[in-house]
């Protein structure tokens, strides 16, 4: 039975940290974000951990899902059903009580699992409704790790360097930036509407030190990582899409939250022009005590598709357990009924399936938020071409995508395209729906990246004064730009990639693209990206950016993301001989304790270091460890696998990353000789351990200790003619190397094993026969 924890409490306790080293702690998991930007920067984090082969990337506008993942970052609303992971973890659970999004969040409360482990985070004013709807729930509270305190109202122009002021419309956040762009340098903007790209823009710009300031909606309130101070409230209410209200003490917590980073105190307080905040207001915030939600939103999972109707009904069944109040109205059921009256839908959507694709056009977001009626058109037209032939017009969507790739206009005009090519990126991520996906889903991205980046261009040219961040730029330490503008780029033709940046490239590039050599230099296409470092552990090394970033210090961190989970992917797939355990019986400890020993010497070990774990050996041990492919040799324990020119490659890049040194493998070669500075630790990382004079591959040391052994078998013999060619080595170093390897001369040119080696074969002997 799985075991449940909700984790509750204020910003900056720790809770998603937790969660994702929970996640990692077992062998599969998911985890859902409540933003696409929040999914994004924790995939990152889990990949560079695990690589990206073990782990899917799924929002509503991004899949990236490789053969066989382990670990699954999701948006909430995209979090995969009935998967049997170990471990379940969903985010920010308070947005229950969301009047658009609650639904769905309450829905994974009340039904998502972890076949071990579930946790769920948010707000401590969850702790009643947990308690109801998950009375199996253990409930941990977290304090923040800083404090937050408030302050006395401030003018603009009083505001404390690395300050976020916060307004909520899109209006007011261009008048407070252009102010503090004339008094105090200018401002990075950040707003819902703003794709996550240019909002990372943004925000990397304020967190370079180009700017200062950063004027904000509440969209800084979740999960934006940043160094902020102090917040500043331009206002206390909002538009919530309905009427105009007051913001509720915990939103304004969450916003206020941002200010202080893990241990250092923040502060928070309103512009001079609101007057002071109410007293109990500020203490409530600083302790973040807040009434509980009471209700969560909720809809109905189990919808019925006999009928437009009986959709209709279940969608409006009302809740049967206390503590829940139903969806009142959502984008989706508006559009239901709009299309639900449209006789051309209407006459299509007769059988359960197709009632079903109905839904699924509708529940197609309105990034635009277009006038009355617009975007249940786009939707009809979209339906009626799936219900009536399977798939997309292609020449349709390019007709209509075209027209959107004009990176010209002013901030509104670039805001509206980026919001219409987000509907088409969705569209092109719905199984099915269109022919060869993958050309239009790269196309759009690559539309929406320039409409982007000429946004972000444009913010930066209304609100920042180039002066301020000339003089940024010249503040002692490195302080880089992390954007720029990217290079004029064609108009692609219907799925073909823009000229990518550097960045951009690497960041693409797929997993054999790469090459890395025995230094641990990482290539693509001949061109240095990266060079592997110095790791927590010789299986994961760090990695230090090589390659010519235009881009400043944003494009370094994502090629170094994109670098270390490269060398997490190339490590499993070095490793993967080893890690490949068939099923049936457990191993025991001895086995355990062996392949742990041949993953630390990357696929080879001294018999003699692994004595105690081969003597403890069971025979369906050694069955398994023969599936594997694994030699228990008298010399060396090896895969191999692993002894391959490719595998040698990549043993010695690992090696280089950790030592600081390297080597270079022998090409083809089955042995290398030493010299007196030779680094020995160097061979036995390769697989090539030394042996007297030379370092001998550790199959041929093998085979020439068998072959002497059978030789004296009898009696003192003399060395075989062929060893020396066997191992590429003169025929007068073969006297080191098999003294070295356990025989004695005993006679002039006649030797046999050595009396302390034979006495170790011959318990190895009795111990098999008992």
């Amino acid at each position: 039975m799985s075991t449940i924890t909700a984790l509750l409490g204020p910003t900056n306790t720790g809770k998603t940290h937790r969660a994702v080293t929970q996640l990692l702690a077992h062998r599969t998991g998911v985890i859902g974000l409540p933003l696409r930007l929040l999914a994004r920067e924790v995939y990152d984090r889990v990949t560079a951990e695990v690589g990206e082969a073990a782990v899917a990337l799924v929002t509503g506008e991004e899949k990236r899902v490789p053969a066989r993942p382990r670990y699954w970052v999701c948006t909430v609303e995209s979090m995969p059903e009935n998967k049997d992971v170990e471990f379940l973890a969903v985010d920010e659970i308070q947005l229950a009580g969301h009047r658009e999004r609650g639904h769905v969040f309450t829905d994974r409360l009340m039904r998502a699992r972890g076949v071990s482990e579930t946790m769920f985070l948010g707000s401590d004013t969850m702790t009643a409704a947990v308690e109801t709807l998950v009375p199996t729930a253990r409930i941990e509270r977290h304090p923040r790790f800083s404090r937050l305190r408030g302050v006395a109202p401030l003018e603009l122009t009083q505001l404390p360097p690395r300050s976020a002021v916060v307004a909520f419309s899109a209006d007011q956040v261009y008048a407070l930036a252009e102010q503090l762009r004339r008094r105090r340098g200018g401002a990075a903007v950040v707003l819902g509407a703003l794709s996550p790209r240019t909002r990372n823009a943004q925000v990397a710009m304020y967190q370079a030190g180009e700017v200062d300031y950063i004027v904000a909606t509440d969209a800084i309130g979740m999960g934006l990582n940043m160094d902020v101070d102090h917040v500043a409230f331009a206002a206390l209410g909002k538009f919530d899409g309905r009427t105009n209200r007051p913001l509720e003490a915990a939103e304004l917590a969450q916003i206020a939250g941002r200010a202080g980073r893990y241990t250092k105190d923040g502060t928070f307080g309103p512009l001079a022009a609101l007057g002071p905040l109410p007293q109990g207001l500020v203490m409530a915030i600083e302790r973040h005590q807040f009434p509980p939600v009471e209700r969560l939103v909720w809809r109905n999972p189990e919808l019925d598709f006999t009928s437009i109707e009986a959709l209709a009904r279940s969608l409006r069944q009302r809740p049967q357990r206390p503590g829940l109040q139903l969806l009142e109205r959502s984008d989706d059921e508006d559009v239901l009924v709009e299309l639900a009256g449209m006789t051309e839908v209407r006459a299509l959507a007769q059988l359960p399936g197709a009632v079903e694709l109905l839904w699924e056009v509708c529940r197609i977001p309105d990034f635009r938020k277009l006038l009355e009626g617009s975007h249940a058109r786009l939707l009809a037209a979209v339906y009626l071409q799936l219900a009536r032939h399977g798939k997309l017009d292609p020449g349709w969507i390019e007709r209509r995508v075209r027209r959107l790739d004009d990176t010209e206009g002013d901030i509104e005009a670039l805001m509206s395209r980026i919001a219409a090519v987000r509907t088409w990126t969705y569209i092109s991520h719905r199984p099915g729906w269109i022919e060869a996906p993958a050309r239009w889903q790269e196309w759009t991205r690559a539309i929406e990246d320039r409409l982007s980046d000429a946004l972000h261009d444009r913010l930066t040219q209304a609100f920042v004064d180039p002066r301020a961040t000339a003089r940024a730029r010249n503040k002692p330490g490195p302080k880089d730009s992390p954007f720029g503008r990217l290079r004029a780029l064609q108009l692609p033709e219907v799925g073909e990639a823009p000229a990518p940046s550097p960045a951009e490239a690497i960041v693409a590039a797929p997993h054999g693209a790469f090459a890395v050599d025995a230094r641990g230099r990482i290539a693509l296409a001949g061109r240095p990206a990266a060079q592997m470092t110095r790791g927590p552990d010789l299986l994961r090394p760090e990695v230090q950016v090589l390659a010519d970033m235009s881009m400043g210090a944003g494009s370094i961190a994502q090629v170094r993301r994109r670098m270390v989970a490269w060398t997490r992917d190339m490590v499993a797939e070095l490793l993967a001989s080893l890690r490949a355990l068939p099923e049936g019986p457990t191993p025991s400890p001895a086995a355990r304790g062996l392949l742990y020993q041949l993953e630390q010497g990357l696929g080879s070990v001294l018999r003699a270091r692994a004595e105690p774990q081969v003597r403890a050996l069971t025979g369906e041990d050694r069955r398994l460890l023969g599936r594997l492919g694994l030699k228990l040799g008298e010399l060396v324990v090896f895969s191999p696998e692993l002894l391959t020119t490719w595998a040698i490659e990549r043993r010695a890049a690992l090696w280089a990353a950790r030592s600081g040194s390297w080597v270079t493998p022998p090409d083809e070669a089955r042995s290398v000789a030493l010299d007196d500075e030779g680094d020995v630790a160097a061979w036995h990382a390769l697989g090539f351990p030394p042996f007297g004079p030379r370092a001998i591959r550790a199959d041929v040391a093998e085979r020439v200790f068998n072959k002497v052994l059978a030789a004296t078998r009898a009696g003192p013999a003399a060395l075989p003619e062929e060893l020396a060619g066997w191992i590429g080595c003169a025929a007068e170093e073969l006297p080191a190397i098999v003294a070295a390897m356990g025989f004695d001369e005993v006679a002039e040119d006649r030797w046999l094993l050595a009396p302390r080696r034979q006495e170790r074969r011959g318990r190895r002997r009795t111990r098999r026969a008992g």
